[in-house]
């Protein structure tokens, strides 16, 4: 299934607006979250074809978060990559333990990025 839509969830405006901008340059539609909370209920009403997830938020982080869409029946098969300054091996494997797909360290490589997206798709 070739991904077309892309919920970014990110407290930091300044992140969500640069990964937009990169993604609506090369083609895909982009929803945006700024919580755990918020990204939960927008994967719900919004259906994207791929999550990129922050971890370090405020309230619900991107762990909690990933868990819930990743076990929710309608969203379970929407793909997450956690885009996290968090960079040890121990998040990476908490975080694919939690229903990641994949796992990127902040900053994130832009290039590599759009190719693994091209890649799930």
């Amino acid at each position: 299934m070739p991904i077309k839509k892309i919920l970014v969830v990110d407290d930091s405006p300044t992140e969500r607006l640069a990964m937009t901008e990169v993604l609506t340059r090369n083609g895909y539609q982009v929803v945006t979250a700024d919580s755990g909370e918020d990204a939960i209920s927008k994967s719900r009403v919004e259906l994207p074809d791929l999550i990129l997830m922050d971890v370090v938020m405020p309230g619900m982080n991107g762990y909690q978060a990933t868990r819930t869409i990743s076990r929710w029946e309608t969203t379970r098969e929407i793909p997450i990559i956690m885009c996290t300054s968090k960079g040890l091996e121990t998040d990476k494997i908490w975080g694919m333990r939690q229903g990641a797909y994949d796992y990127m360290v902040k900053p994130v490589d832009h290039i590599a990025l759009l190719d693994r997206i091209k890649s799930i798709g």
